[in-house]
């Protein structure tokens, strides 16, 4: 009777909620081109249209059957689900005129459902399927950065869609478990990790219980963000010491009361002792005692606890170095429902960074990488960059199968197009791709999203689009920080370059100059072995590679050594020139996606097509601030010319440096520079 009533749920909230699309959807068709009505990007990649003619559906009911139902127009499709099957397995295959769709579960059949309309709507051919998945992880986590009030840190996208004053948005939020399905998110962590007490509080755990009765229908499971010092913030205890019995007993009566909330709640994501948030280390436990001591508590109810990584303080000599510092002496410490979670690299979600050294380094942990979607360091919402390669580059420099789940920093936010920037929702369907199948390329994630989102001919009539989502990052990466530099933004918003940036009293650590370390030698951090030795962290046959400069990657070659500026290059430049030259690269790549883009006007909705375009511009203007701004700072230490084949700076330095950014142009872009 349960599951019925939740079926008859579901049903009614999804044709309520497609019948206000449709509602929407005609009204700015009315004001639209013919053959291309407008659109927001309220539906993501899921434009399907509902079949006037479905195709027969038969077998297991569920989620699958109405999705299918709805918008299948092919063969009749029979469910089945099989026991033999993993739980988010599904086998595909098409016999005697009919598919048959074959799982472990009703989410594995939600899934092959998905994988289906994602053929129908790509215009593949599906006479005569043989498909079988299995996903490379079995969590697929989004984590939110989403505060109690409202707001989100380095959120370009708007306000919370969970965290509201007002009541909850279901039929938002029922898009929301649809996309994620859609491609294989299984897991939502709904709150900042830098966690606020009161998320523990009944009122906000009501309201994470009315998003988990959403979310369940499309096998997604809530997790929360925790203060370590909430026993003391919200339970009025001296103390939030992991090893105190009365604290211990605080949390039990906490995680009890939320599983008789959420019977299928996930568990706990942990930022602990880290820029400035309260951990074990505030009473002399390790991070492995705080995190084990949570992790015995969710064990009972089949919880994890997902404890991050990302820990620095100011007194290090070398930033890079300190979460394998850190952790790798707590390595096979932790209990098996611990996964540590470790960023990509080893500061902080860099444009490009080499991979953090734990990921080779512990042997004996489960582990998780995190991967940044929101494009804190990449030009916000403003900027095209698909972020697809750069994870892609990360995943071919570890074993992916080592690690035992994937999170990424959500993007979401409450704008129309969930995202901020149409673009920027191809990064969010990317990360469910990748944390499915990480060998998948990312041409056929980027085929896939156009064929969905825009019409699906987009890409016979213009390869383009796909060219210029493909190096996107690599041009990102040369007109913000190439050859390895890193960290040169601007304070607190992380948006524009400021390389020179300094404040009297600021943490080294939080100023450009402790990265770059420029002088009349040359340029970059030295972490060779006669620097800080960080390469020594790496397996020796890559320590090795990264300690010659002759032989480290050029794409991080100021990430390892501070490079003289007459160093000669592969290709016979000096490093000065190529840093010129790179800079100059990245301006001339963006402003053929612009190109591109202008080109496609005939074949895109106006509104998407305007609003991209708009994007655009401000990225091509962006993108000649950070090359007038890097190549005027770096020449008053380097005291040579600027190559003459290189576009020459059209501003001058003091105007570089006297630009403040308007802040605002997170919300109501574009933004404006402000003296």
């Amino acid at each position: 009777m349960l599951q019925a009533r939740n079926i008859s749920l579901m049903n009614k909230m999804f044709l309520c909620l497609c019948f206000l699309t449709q509602v929407l959807t005609m009204g700015a068709a009315n004001n639209a081109a013919p053959k291309f009505p407008n659109e927001d990007g309220s539906k993501l990649w899921l434009r399907y249209d509902f079949a006037n003619t479905p195709g027969e559906i038969t077998g297991v009911s569920g989620t699958a059957m109405v999705e299918l139902k709805s918008f299948w127009k092919g063969k009749p499709v029979e469910l089945r689900q099989q026991r033999s099957l993993g739980h988010d397995d599904y086998v595909i295959t098409t016999t005697k005129g009919k598919i048959l769709l074959t799982a472990g579960s009703n989410i594995g059949l939600l899934y092959g459902a998905y994988h289906l309309l994602r053929l129908q709507e790509t215009g593949a051919n599906c006479t005569n399927l043989n498909i079988k998945e299995h996903p490379a992880y079995a969590l697929r986590i989004l984590n939110h950065w989403d505060n109690p009030d409202g707001t989100v840190e380095r959120g370009f996208a708007g306000r919370s869609i969970f965290w509201t004053k007002e009541a909850l948005n279901n039929a938002r939020i029922q898009q929301y478990g649809r996309a994620n399905a859609s491609v294989g998110i299984n897991g939502t962590v709904l709150n900042n990790v830098n966690a606020k007490p009161a998320t523990l509080s009944s009122q906000q755990l009501e309201r994470a219980k009315q998003i988990a009765d959403i979310l369940r229908l499309y096998g997604i499971r809530v997790y929360l963000s925790i203060n370590f010092a909430s026993p003391i913030r919200l339970g009025g205890l001296s103390t939030a010491d992991p090893l105190n019995k009365d604290v211990i007993k605080w949390w039990e009566k906490k995680v009890a009361e939320i599983y008789k909330m959420i019977p299928d709640f996930g568990g706990f994501l942990v930022k602990a002792n880290s820029e400035g948030e309260p951990g074990p280390c505030d009473y002399g436990r390790s991070h492995a005692e705080g995190a084990n001591m949570l992790a015995k508590v969710l064990k009972k109810h089949n919880g994890i606890v997902m404890w991050r990584s990302f820990v620095y303080n100011p007194n290090d000599n070398d930033r890079a170095k300190q979460a394998y510092n850190e952790f790798m002496p707590l390595d096979g410490q932790f209990l098996d429902n611990v996964i540590i979670q470790i960023k990509n690299g080893p500061i902080d979600f860099q444009p490009r960074e080499p991979y953090s050294p734990l990921f080779t380094g512990m042997k004996k942990t489960s582990m998780m990488a995190e991967l940044q979607i929101t494009q804190e360091y990449l030009g916000a919402a403003n900027h095209l960059v698909f972020l697809s390669p750069m994870w892609k580059e990360f995943l071919g420099s570890i074993h992916p199968s080592s690690l035992k789940a994937m999170a990424g920093v959500a993007n979401i936010g409450d704008d129309i197009n969930w995202c901020g920037h149409h673009f920027a929702q191809a990064n969010w369907y990317a990360f469910g791709r990748l944390a499915w199948n990480p060998q998948i390329t990312s041409e056929e994630i980027a085929k896939e999203w156009l064929g969905q989102t825009f019409d699906s001919k987009l890409l016979t009539i213009n390869s383009q689009l796909l060219k210029a989502m493909l190096a996107s990052h690599e041009a990102a990466v040369s007109y913000m920080m190439p050859l390895g530099l890193h960290h040169i933004f601007a304070g607190e918003h992380h948006y524009g370059p400021a390389p020179w940036y300094t404040v009297p009293g600021m943490r080294r650590d939080w100023t450009p100059p402790y990265y770059h370390q420029a002088d009349s030698v040359g340029l970059g951090f030295d972490r060779s072995r006669k620097g800080t030795d960080a390469v020594s962290q790496y397996p020796e046959e890559l320590c090795n590679l990264y300690d010659n400069i002759n032989t480290c990657p050029e794409t991080l070659l100021a990430w390892f050594h501070h490079v003289p500026w007459d160093y000669k290059m592969k290709n016979g430049r000096t490093f000065w020139e190529e840093l010129c030259h790179k800079y100059d690269e990245g301006v001339g790549v963006t402003r053929d996606m612009l190109k591109t883009w202008d080109a496609l006007q005939p074949y895109v909705d106006q509104q998407r097509f305007n609003e991209v375009q708009r994007k655009l511009r401000i990225q091509v203007r962006d993108a000649v601030w950070w090359h007038d701004a890097c190549i005027l700072y770096f020449q008053t230490f380097s005291k040579r010319p600027i190559p003459q084949d290189v576009e020459h700076p059209v501003h001058n330095l003091d105007e570089m440096m006297d630009f403040r950014i308007n802040i605002t142009m997170y919300e109501n872009p574009p933004y404006g520079y402000n003296k």
